[in-house]
């Protein structure tokens, strides 16, 4: 019996290898100390920014490693992170509020691996230090405030129904409870509730206390799952906006449980900082633009009294009556979409407003069709106060001075086409992404979820690094011994195993690097626990192989067998293990996910190289020829 592979398999051996050396190569080339600088919602980076930014270095004597821009920024490279440090105070001073100037670490892949998708895997906040903040989302208190918008809304549909009530509350731990004089009249409400579509997310009973007639309205479970989602998402999207901010490499901002929002800033150390940027609130305001009087001379600081002017997300100047017509407090809900309309087609944000809302935007709209509209977005920062050298500033009591201060930014001005009343869409968009975002812009103004902070944690970089070089060492340790014992007790058999041990781990980091995972200490126990398994494929066919030789099959039979009776075992064994693996994926939190991607990965990579890989080598070496005996 002859052992030989067809030029195809070696063909897929060398199609998934070469690539597997590719991107896993960016991981040794490390990282440089640089800047991040984004831009506010009021400001761009663009080449002219670049270079002025440049200028200023140059004029401190900072040395660059580089300079570049992307769609988050500017990021600016140095050799050391002294140059960096001072980089980012001389910047800050010289930019002013208009832009974010945060420290970071970047690759430092060269630009060729770059350009074939090269770049190496994040780093978890256990490996390279930062913040974790646990924040719990008041939906209890989000809750409260939609039966008080229900008590409203009940309140002008029984005057609008002309069915006469006698009070309508809103008791703690009961419900929206509505009185009535007689029964006769309580079902007349009754009926008019369960008739009417903006109550639908109300269950409503009839009964009684005390012998006088009552409605009692509770919000039903849909409608708080829908209210708690949307809560969530509005929250998270608010966070994940303030948190690029701070520039960090790869952020985690995810969902735990039902009120919950895990924030994870990986190199980010300062504690203060992050709250600040964490805890800035929003809010939206409708105008009506001022188009009686002249915007140009407005521009030139002749602003009419009644108006002020505002800028758009273009940073152009639009001037807006200063009375406000209603705020973001008085939508209910907002969605994106297409415009059904004739004609239509584009994208729209669909608007949905309260009681209180819809009868001002009855009257407004009605009294100004044909003019335009604003919404204007409203931002609150605080920012703690910082002297020329860029330490914080303390009062007479030694605590830092915070300063507030609000960016305004008019998001769209559309014209007013007829009399809008509860709902309403907004036109003018260019994508349904912009309408997207827009949506979930003016329901986090409308729905702004109190979070409280409830649990955190700073993990210093000199801790991740020291977690990097144990996890280095026992992946290290783990890989030796296992080589060692490999080839003394299976000689040049054990070297193959050897190197699919070796292509194992390449093609293990080239994975995680193609899908730019995140790298964890859990995720590092994975790997250690693969090299394990790996090879453990390889003494099952050894062994396999020593048997039928001692049976007294011919080298080439043996090697066959071994090889071939030993694969159903090796793929159940894998099979089970990957089940667990992906059971525990899709049940565990964070750091259990990270171990059972990294064990999911080294999974099929080891079988790929513990059973394709090595039996091509096997073949390369003792196939095709007449041997006399196999050296195992």
């Amino acid at each position: 019996m002859i052992n030989k592979y067809p030029v195809w398999k070696y063909l897929i051996i060398i199609a998934v290898i070469i690539p597997g050396l590719f991107y896993a190569l960016p991981n040794l080339f490390g990282e440089d100390p640089a800047v991040q600088i984004s831009a506010t919602r009021t400001t761009v980076i663009d080449s002219a920014v670049l270079a002025r930014i440049e200028q200023t270095l140059k004029d401190e004597e900072i040395t660059l490693v580089g300079a570049t821009l992307d769609e988050k920024g500017a990021k600016i490279r140095f050799t050391n992170t002294e140059d960096q440090l001072r980089a980012r105070e001389l910047l800050q001073r010289a930019l002013g509020d208009k832009y974010v100037v945060a420290l970071n670490l970047l690759p430092a892949t060269p630009r060729w691996l770059e350009k074939i998708g090269g770049a190496p895997m994040f780093l978890g906040l256990d490996l390279r230090g930062g913040v974790h903040f646990l924040m719990q989302v008041d939906i209890d208190g989000r809750l409260a405030r939609e039966e008080s918008r229900f008590v409203q809304d009940l309140r002008t549909a029984m005057r609008k129904g002309k069915v006469r009530y006698r009070t309508i509350d809103r008791e703690a731990g009961t419900g929206i409870v509505v009185k009535f004089r007689d029964a006769a009249v309580r079902d007349e409400g009754y009926e008019l509730i369960r008739k009417d579509d903006e109550f639908r997310g109300l269950n409503v009973v009839a009964t009684e206390r005390d012998g006088e007639p009552l409605l009692i309205a509770t919000i039903s479970e849909q409608q708080i799952a829908e209210i708690s989602k949307f809560a969530l998402e509005q929250n998270m999207t608010s966070l994940r906006n303030r948190v690029n901010e701070l520039g960090v490499a790869e952020p985690i901002v995810q969902r735990q449980g039902e009120d919950r929002i895990v924030v994870q800033l990986p190199g980010v150390q300062d504690t203060a900082k992050a709250k600040e940027i964490l805890g800035q609130t929003a809010t939206l305001e409708i105008m009506l633009v001022d188009e009686e009087h002249d915007l140009m001379g407005a521009v030139k600081g002749r602003i009419p009294p009644g108006s002020r002017l505002y800028r758009d997300r273009q940073d152009r100047p639009i001037l807006l009556k200063k009375k406000v017509i209603y705020s973001g407090d008085n939508i209910i809900d907002s969605a994106a979409g297409f415009d059904s309309g004739p004609g239509g087609g584009g994208p729209v944000v669909h608007i949905t407003l309260d009681a209180r809302g819809t009868k001002i935007n009855q009257r407004v709209t009605g009294e100004n069709i044909g003019k335009r509209m604003a919404v204007v977005y409203i931002e609150t920062k605080t920012k703690t106060r910082v002297d020329a050298q860029g330490k914080p500033v303390l009062d007479a009591s030694g605590k830092e001075i915070k300063i507030k201060k609000q960016i305004e930014e008019v998001i769209t001005a559309p014209v007013i086409r007829d009399q809008l009343g509860k709902r309403f869409q907004i036109e003018g968009l260019d994508s349904i992404e912009e309408a997207r975002d827009l949506s979930l812009l003016l329901r986090a103004g409308a729905l702004a979820t109190p979070i409280e902070i409830i649990e955190e944690r700073t993990i210093g970089p000199s801790l991740g690094q020291e977690n990097i070089k144990q996890g280095f060492r026992s992946v290290l340790i783990g890989f030796l011994l296992v080589l060692v014992f490999m080839a003394v007790y299976y000689r040049t058999f054990g070297w193959v195993a050897n190197l699919a041990l070796v292509l194992n781990l390449v093609l293990i980091v080239a994975v995680l690097s193609l899908f730019q995972a995140t790298l964890t200490m859990p995720g590092v126990a994975g790997i250690v626990l693969t090299v394990g398994m790996a090879v453990d494929a390889n003494v099952l066919i050894f062994e396999r192989i020593r048997e039928e030789i001692r049976n007294g099959n011919t080298p080439q039979a043996s090697i066959h067998t071994g090889y071939d009776r030993a694969l159903s075992t090796i793929v159940d064994a894998n099979i089970t293990t990957l089940i667990a693996a992906i059971v525990l994926f899709n049940f565990g939190t964070g750091p259990i996910k990270g171990f059972a991607i990294t064990l999911s990965i080294g999974i099929l990579t080891s079988m790929f190289t513990a059973i394709f890989v090595t039996r091509g080598v096997v073949n390369l070496a003792f196939g095709g020829r007449q041997i006399e005996r196999v050296p195992i």
